[in-house]
């Protein structure tokens, strides 16, 4: 029908790229990939936020900052990511950082998480190393 979504639509990846999750978040989840850049990092732990995947955050998670547990809160729902900037975090780099606005609803309320945060690569793999600025969490 004209102006109507299609079905397959439902199955893109949380992270906000057009593919589907096992295309796109779902092979770094799995560990049949590493997220290549800094920015993919973040888009996949937003989208293992948005999935409950504590494991993998944990694993993508920089063993100097890493707690113990993360205690995914099931009342939280990830909706929604905007990256606003990203600086180095390619192939080319060995460190980097992502601003982003994590958009959530929570027992019915509407809200939002900003970040600036820093990754680094340690044995070839990206990490997630903590917030550079104010804001706190960590999607």
């Amino acid at each position: 029908m004209p102006g109507r979504r299609p079905i397959a639509a439902a199955k893109d990846c949380l992270c906000g790229l057009p593919a589907p999750y096992q295309d796109c978040c779902g092979r770094f989840h799995r560990g049949a990939a590493k997220a290549p850049t800094a920015e993919r990092l973040m888009r996949s732990r937003f989208s293992a936020f948005g999935r409950g995947d504590e494991a993998y955050l944990l694993r993508t998670w920089h063993p100097a900052t890493r707690p113990r547990l993360i205690g995914l809160d099931p009342a939280t729902r990830w909706v929604r990511l905007e990256v606003l900037q990203s600086t180095d975090g390619s192939a080319f780099h060995t460190g980097g950082a992502v601003r982003f606005r994590a958009h959530y609803l929570e027992r019915g309320r509407v809200g939002c998480l900003e970040e600036h945060s820093r990754f680094v690569v340690l044995d070839g793999a990206w990490l997630y190393v903590g917030p550079l600025g104010a804001g706190s969490g960590s999607p």
